[in-house]
């Protein structure tokens, strides 16, 4: 009989060993399982259920730590969350998420360091960031030659840091796609305007539109003691009938001044341009035209000064040269 008893008594025993062995903690005697979180829930889009608090935080923070890629011109570039001071606070969330019914969705708080991402997006502005190119006229072979113009951009850094912090606090790793702003040339092409080029020495006017070539006058340009100065210029004034005074040259120190008229030596209109005491004009000497026989100035004859009076602006180029 005592036999029996102690076989029963061995027999308890040897089940409390094998319990000990299988349970996951253990409080004197008695053990329990670890808690897990319920089927479901997930932590920003991450899920977690039937998880341990430890293998959550573990995975959230894998992914959290996963590169943001951000999409820029020809390029993608992969930027970690620490790179920018990102922090989620994992432990937080894992421990709502230990009493939170099955199903549920936690939000991940995440805070982001402005002057950390200030300083990354700078970078990446100083890499894709490109200046406007305005459209540059000259000359080649005597003819305007006008560049092509270029945008430019300039990254919206404002937005940029917006989309990352909205992609991080959702814990999206979409690809994001970078914004800039566009930055529009001064001058293109179909800005530039009239152009005028004087071949000095065979005494022509030509005038183009961009580049496009429009109509040619006769001239006559400036005598080889006062020859008309090569170079580019720019018109600067426009004078409708003007009167004429005599500069301060040997030439005409005994002249006096001319009012509008008939014989007027400006004629009827007058281009200044930006070399001094230089300028188009109209003449009533209608014989001087074709030859080297003015002061410096450009002499036309009148109507086609007033027809070029109407066709030029101011800031309109000028280029002499010496053909």
């Amino acid at each position: 009989m005592l036999f029996v008893l102690g076989f029963g008594a061995a027999g308890g025993l040897s089940a409390g060993v094998v319990a000990a062995t299988t349970s996951g903690t253990t409080t004197g005697t008695t053990t329990t399982a670890p808690r897990t979180i319920a089927p479901g829930v997930s932590i920003g889009g991450i899920d977690v259920g039937d998880l341990t608090a430890d293998e959550a935080i573990a995975e959230v923070n894998a992914a959290f730590a996963e590169p943001l890629v951000l999409v820029a011109p020809r390029s993608r570039l992969a930027v970690k969350p620490k790179r920018l001071g990102a922090v989620a606070a994992v432990r937080a969330a894992v421990t709502r998420s230990l009493t939170a019914p099955a199903g549920t969705a936690i939000k991940l708080r995440v805070s982001l360091s402005r002057a950390r991402t200030s300083s990354y997006l700078a970078i990446v502005a100083r890499r894709f960031d490109r200046s406007a190119a305005d459209a540059q006229l000259s000359l080649r072979h005597l003819r305007p030659w006008v560049s092509k113009q270029r945008t430019g951009r300039a990254l919206r850094r404002e937005r940029a840091m917006a989309s990352i912090f909205t992609a991080l606090a959702a814990n999206e790793r979409f690809p994001l796609r970078l914004e800039f702003r566009v930055l529009e040339p001064r001058v293109t092409r179909s800005s530039i305007g009239p152009v005028i080029v004087i071949r000095r020495g065979s005494n022509r006017l030509y005038l183009y539109k961009g580049m496009r070539f429009q109509r040619v006058f006769g001239v006559a340009t400036g005598q080889s003691s006062y020859p008309t100065p090569l170079g580019r210029w720019s018109v600067v004034v426009k004078w409708r009938n003007p009167w004429w005074y005599p500069p301060d040259s040997d030439w005409a120190k005994d002249e006096k001044p001319v009012p509008p008229g008939p014989g007027n030596p400006l004629g009827t209109r007058w281009m200044g341009l930006s070399a001094s005491g230089v300028g188009i004009h109209g003449t009533p000497d209608d014989a001087s035209i074709g030859y080297s026989a003015s002061h410096g100035c450009i002499r036309m004859h009148i109507s086609d000064a007033e027809w070029l009076f109407n066709h030029v602006n101011i800031g309109t180029t000028v280029f002499v040269v010496p053909s």
